[in-house]
């Protein structure tokens, strides 16, 4: 138990310090592509940092033997959005409410995010609708859910704004004297960052499971509760890093982007490979997910975002969690 609690906070460290690596990797190839705040955060970060969640979902429903396996991976499919629309979200804005900012607005466009929760809400309620029904082509609407993902990112980019500001980067880590870094050292820096973090992410998961065990958690309560928190860490750590330098609009625009990542992609994924049939735990996942974004869509539409409703969020996930222990225990 030591030596799990040990690699537990030593994977978690690992993840914040490479997250420090990859977030301004990720600038500096943003700024290189000339890619806006929004898109980089939307595309770039998000498909970096979605691959640890999207990875525990392959290995479970590709090469998993057993029923309780692929379990997990329809589990991590459900349980990553759940996360990122509860507990990423209010990380941003405790981190913001600590940073004397209790009273303030949300500075980032509020219509693009509003937009983008509208898109995941409409993905995630076929996603959870084709969960309660059975019929045999089934597997062919993943396709469906590849297709949304790749014309979300059309429009991002599409619709990008102006290029990140070189002044508002911090230098390249690896190139600390050098004013501007090539795409090469950009990328190669980015790369190296996200290999250390899918590592610590695995080691860190590892550990959560060891933990799950030691409590009598069920294989369910682990790919609902335990699994997602641990492999969102990468969208937790980005956003607390951009928080502290003062870029809430890449911090939200990570998340938002990673939300369809989880929403199409993990999804189409369990579509092709598993029977793809919610229990009422995961049911209660996916109603508990939408509430968090009808809540989240409401507030960016009108543009009254404020740090104290966007910290709120993470309630949805505690009630989530009472639940999931409620059903559990009777």
């Amino acid at each position: 138990m030591l030596l799990t609690l040990f690699l537990f906070f030593l994977s978690a460290l690992v993840i914040y310090f490479a997250c420090e690596y990859f977030v301004n990797g990720i600038e500096w190839l943003g700024h290189r592509m000339k890619l806006g705040a929004t898109a980089t955060g939307t595309v770039l970060a998000a498909f970096g940092t979605a691959l640890p969640e999207s990875a525990v979902t392959f290995m479970a429903v590709v090469f998993g033997t057993t029923p309780e396996q692929k379990d997990i991976g329809v589990g991590a499919a459900m349980g990553g959005p759940l996360v990122l629309a509860t507990l990423a979200y209010a990380v941003v804005g405790w981190a913001l409410w600590r940073g004397g900012r209790s009273a303030a607005r949300i500075n980032a466009d509020q219509q693009r995010l509003a937009r983008d929760q509208a898109w995941f809400m409409g993905v995630f309620v076929v996603k959870v609708a084709l969960g309660l029904v059975v019929f045999a082509w089934k597997p062919w609407l993943g396709l469906l859910f590849l297709a949304v993902y790749g014309l979300y990112v059309k429009r991002e980019l599409a619709n990008d704004e102006a290029c990140l500001d070189c002044d508002d980067i911090e230098p390249l880590k690896l190139r600390p004297r050098d004013p501007t870094p090539t795409t090469a050292w950009a990328a190669a820096q980015t790369v190296l960052a996200l290999v250390v973090i899918a590592g610590a992410s695995h080691v860190f998961v590892r550990q959560i499971e060891l933990l799950g065990i030691a409590m009598g958690a069920s294989p369910h309560v682990a790919a609902l509760l335990l699994a997602p928190v641990a492999t969102e860490l990468p969208e937790i750590m980005n956003a607390l890093i951009w928080v502290r330098q003062g870029k809430e609009r890449l911090a939200l625009a990570n998340i938002s982007g990673a939300m369809m990542i989880q929403a199409t992609i993990p999804s189409a994924l369990g579509i092709f490979l598993t029977p793809w049939l919610l229990d009422g735990p995961l049911v209660a996942a996916g109603l508990f997910t939408l509430l968090s974004i009808a809540l989240l869509w409401l507030r960016f539409r009108r543009a009254c975002m404020s740090v104290p409703v966007l910290s709120t969020v993470g309630g949805f996930y505690g009630l989530f969690a009472v639940y999931l222990g409620w059903h559990f225990v009777r």
